[in-house]
């Protein structure tokens, strides 16, 4: 058994400054240990592929950055470590326990089928893995070892924790309140389609702006791509649901540029909770634009419930600073350039694209590389109101 602040400050002395997660009883006294540290950053997330995502954003941001979660947790995470971090190649350190070990202590009855299958599932995820430490000693070799496949391989490395391996470490810390701000609004009526609005934000989110565009899944990033493919964006590909979260970890990490999140109807129903995080996060520096057609489109224009969903109260409900609802392009870039964070804009589109809409000819890890080095250079002046 170890103690949490010796693994934690060993991290930190290798550049880990992000931890995100989902609590499990195994991993209490880790978590308790980063919230209570200063210079460290502990984000609660929803679900454990949300965590996943923003330890990405966070580690695209310049910040490494480790995800940790119960085992039982770990299938809401399949889906953005095979498409996003694999896909892009982004290096996540993930600490995932082992309730329902095999010939363990006993445990739950819903842990005996997944404590038996973790470690086949990382297998199989091809994210290679070893235990916690459990010896002060050993904590430096696990790191480094975890260290040297990320920079190698830019890949996810996992440490698996089982029972009693970190000693108990009582929370000092008190929750922050964080009321709702916003009101709702009326939902505006869709007026133009997606093309032009992006065609509009990228008048106001040129690279030396020092923004950053995050485009969701689907025809939004090929749009955006054929719009004028820059370095400052990054078009998701899989990870559906996962934008928003992506870009609160690079928000978190680059407080002083603005980054603009693009999604669609159907990726937010997918990942609803990450509008919770992000309101108790509570970005200056984040806008949430949903371009909402109310349609699957990329799939054949299949409907989404989106209408009978008032996405703006539930962003105002989450804790976003405002809110608003407009489908006038130049409206939703206005609100870009002098938003006070977090800031949500839901845009409705009429649905339509075009018949020789391109894809992108660089490639995910392409695009991750180069948009890690545009975030590594300075921010020319502070782009954020507030």
């Amino acid at each position: 058994m170890i103690e949490a602040g010796a693994f934690v400050e060993a991290a930190r002395d290798r550049g880990f400054g992000l931890f995100t997660g989902v609590p499990c009883s195994y991993l209490k006294p880790f978590i308790n240990y980063v919230i209570d540290s200063p210079g460290l950053r502990y984000v609660g997330a929803a679900n454990e592929g949300d965590a996943i995502a923003i330890a990405a954003g966070a580690q695209l941001g310049g910040t490494h950055s480790i995800a940790m979660f119960q085992n039982s947790g770990l299938g809401n995470a399949v889906n953005p470590l095979t498409s996003l971090t694999y896909t892009f190649r982004v290096p996540v350190l993930l600490i995932p326990t082992l309730r329902g070990e095999p010939g363990g202590q006993a445990d739950e009855p819903q842990h005996e089928l997944m404590g038996t299958i973790t470690t086949d599932m990382l297998d199989m995820m091809q994210v290679p893995w070893e235990y916690f430490p459990i010896e002060a000693e050993q904590i430096p070799a696990a790191l480094d070892r975890a260290i040297s496949h990320m920079t190698t391989h830019l890949l996810p490395y996992a440490l698996v924790m089982r029972k009693g391996s970190v000693a108990m470490t009582a929370l000092e810390s008190t929750p922050r309140a964080r009321p709702p701000q916003a009101s709702s609004g009326e939902p505006a009526k869709a007026v133009t389609n997606r093309r032009t609005i992006l065609d509009v934000i990228q008048l106001v989110t040129e690279p030396d702006t020092g923004a950053v565009v995050v485009a969701t899944t689907g025809y939004t990033g090929r749009e955006l791509y054929a719009c004028d493919d820059r370095r400052n964006q990054i078009y998701m590909v899989g990870s559906m649901g996962c934008a928003v979260s992506l870009g609160l970890g690079i928000a978190l990490m680059q407080p002083s540029r603005r980054v603009i999140v693009l999604d669609g109807d159907g990726a937010a129903l997918m990942r609803l909770g990450a509008q919770s995080t992000v309101g108790y996060e509570h970005p200056p520096n984040l806008c949430h634009v949903l371009l909402d057609n109310g349609i699957h489109e990329s799939t054949g224009g299949q409907a989404t419930v989106a209408r009978s969903v008032n996405f703006c109260a539930i962003a105002a409900a989450s804790g976003y600073a405002t809110v608003s609802s407009t489908g006038d392009p130049d409206g939703v870039a206005n609100i870009i350039q002098n938003f006070e964070g977090p800031a949500f804009i839901h845009a409705p589109i009429r649905p339509g694209i075009s018949d020789e809409l391109p894809r992108p000819d660089i490639t995910p890890p392409e695009v991750a590389a180069r948009l890690h080095d545009f975030l590594s250079d300075p921010v020319a002046s502070m782009a954020v109101n507030g």
